[in-house]
């Protein structure tokens, strides 16, 4: 197991190139089950979840070939109905294989998934809308177990927005009979991409990232040849880093448009945001302000920043306020950042945060993904040296942002546990 030490007081400067999005990947990737023959994926980020997804799909009967950051996968051989427990539990993202496999094959046993503990997230909106669309659902021992002749359309409406939620039913609803209407659904750039594949594959979709959709199903998809859109998350990520160390950071390969929520608090804080066309240059302050967030679907500020803009805020002079109205249970880093001498209380679903002058280096433990990030950022912050340990979270979602770090200036490097 990796651990990775960082020597906080370096500034960092330079300019690097932005990796593919997981969290479009993965069911872009996923929906390769949709059609026959060889799909090509562009821009695919190296990831510990993009080779979970690969498995996955390897057993389901698809044949995968990867070169560098191209994907190309063949579902010609798509035959296994089930999913099982030991490659589910490694990521939640194996759920979205539900839709597909019930659309293609009638019938599907999907094992509920697992993931980061960063709350509950429970699947059942995904189960409703799939017996909403005809669909016979048991739980049995751990597993989903859905069949369906043919799915038929219909009208869904989402208690509460929900990203892989919606994923899932937008593709099951693409090989279903007749028209599906999507209310309340996710709008986020990584459902309104998957949207786009699929229309390009030859499903019949309209109102991608708005909050209705209406799907008119068809008898067949093709294959497609696309590249994933760039990491918003991993750009955020950096661009904090860039304002922490007071930096000057030019991120290229990006889409400014995903990040205005971001942006906009960035200039609050006092860094120097500018834009142009796929470019991003972040410039930090002398002195950081602080500034409230509140975590809302998009295109509100994501929760997916959260942490790592705490760490932002634990320098910043006087107090902000950061409430998650996400997930519970997403404020496991705070334990861990207090370790480093940040001053942070936690009410319920909000935290009041101190700045600090100055944190400290310290060794500490990533409970999850976007925690892991937030220590990293810590420790580039931090006087003396930060040990995070635990760090397969950060493989999962981040394409070597420890070698990004270094290639800025920063004085950062991995050691065997």
């Amino acid at each position: 197991m990796d651990k990775i030490i960082v020597t906080g007081g370096k500034r960092l400067e330079g300019e690097i190139k932005v990796s593919g999005a997981k969290n479009a990947a993965l069911p872009i990737l996923i929906s390769s089950l949709l059609a026959d023959g060889w799909n090509t994926y562009r821009n695919v980020p190296r990831l510990m979840d993009i080779e979970s997804t690969k498995v996955l799909l390897s057993n389901l009967g698809a044949e995968i070939e990867t070169d560098g950051d191209t994907v190309r996968i063949n579902a010609q051989g798509f035959h296994n109905h089930e999913a099982p427990y030991d490659l589910v539990r490694k990521m939640r993202a194996s759920i979205l294989v539900l839709g597909p496999i019930l659309a293609r094959l009638k019938k599907a046993r999907v094992s509920l998934p697992g993931g980061c503990a960063i709350g509950a997230r429970p699947i059942n909106l995904h189960l409703k809308g799939l017996a909403r669309l005809g669909a016979a659902i048991d739980l049995k021992h751990g597993y989903v177990e859905a069949k369906a002749p043919r799915l038929k359309g219909n009208e869904i409406y989402f208690d509460v927005t929900t990203v892989t939620g919606t994923e899932n039913l937008l593709m099951a609803a693409v090989l279903a009979e007749g028209t599906t209407v999507l209310r309340n659904v996710a709008r986020e750039p990584e459902v309104k991409a998957l949207a786009d594949v699929l229309v390009q594959m030859g499903a019949d979709i309209s109102g991608a990232g708005t909050s209705m959709m209406v799907i008119k199903g068809v008898p067949e998809l093709k294959p497609v040849s696309v590249s994933i859109l760039p990491d918003r998350i991993e750009t955020g990520t950096l661009m904090v880093a860039a304002a922490l160390t007071r930096g000057e950071v030019v991120l290229t390969g990006c889409e400014p448009g995903h990040l205005e929520a971001v942006i906009h608090k960035l200039r609050l804080t006092g860094a120097e945001v500018i834009t142009a066309g796929s470019r991003i240059k972040v410039s930090g302050p002398a002195e950081i302000s602080s500034v409230d967030v509140k975590t809302l679907a998009y295109p509100g500020f994501p929760t997916d920043m959260q942490a790592q803009f705490m760490v932002l805020m634990s320098m910043a002079k006087g107090l902000s306020i950061i409430s998650e109205t996400i997930f519970e249970n997403r404020f496991i880093h705070v334990s861990e950042l207090k370790r480093m001498g940040a001053d942070i209380n936690i009410s319920g679903d909000t935290a009041l945060i101190k700045g600090v002058p100055r944190l400290g280096g310290a060794p500490v433990m990533a409970t999850d993904l976007r925690a892991s990030a937030s220590l990293v950022l810590a420790g580039l912050a931090a006087k003396g040296t930060t040990e995070v340990r635990r760090v397969y979270h950060l493989d999962r979602g981040y394409e070597s942002l420890d070698k990004k770090l270094a290639l800025l200036g920063a004085d950062i490097h991995r050691e065997k546990e």
